[in-house]
């Protein structure tokens, strides 16, 4: 059993920039790959980014690459999420999830993650 708790949320203006952060229980992290997921009102959950078991390999959706940086810290069972030029358009609940698959059946959907946290608001006005 793994419980993800997402911190960092807040509220900002357009143009600035805040730090997720979602830490692990368990000693199991670094066995999965990490994602960040938000949801938007009436919006169905949508990928953000995504950071492989060892870090190495990040990948982002197209409306948040060159603005937002994943990364992970496995001593401390933490992984994170770096997010600069906020735009009124990143207003969402953000999730962080946990999937345990092997790369080559990983997607960019939010159905077969193994672990969910409870989401962390941010709000950025314009």
């Amino acid at each position: 059993q793994v419980q993800l708790v997402e911190s960092g949320g807040g509220s900002v203006q357009a143009g600035g920039s805040l730090r997720l952060s979602c830490a692990a229980s368990g000693r199991t992290f670094s066995s999965y790959a990490m994602d960040w997921f938000r949801q938007a009102p009436d919006k169905e959950r949508e990928f953000v980014a995504a950071v492989s078991r060892s870090g190495r390999i990040p990948s982002y959706a197209d409306s948040v690459k060159g603005r937002f940086t994943i990364s992970r810290d496995n001593a401390k069972n933490t992984v994170y999420l770096q997010m600069n030029s906020l735009k009124p358009e990143d207003t969402a609940v953000y999730y962080c999830a946990a999937d345990s698959r092997p790369a080559s059946l990983r997607t960019r959907r939010p159905d077969g993650m193994d672990y969910w946290g409870k989401g962390t608001l941010v709000t950025v006005s314009s």
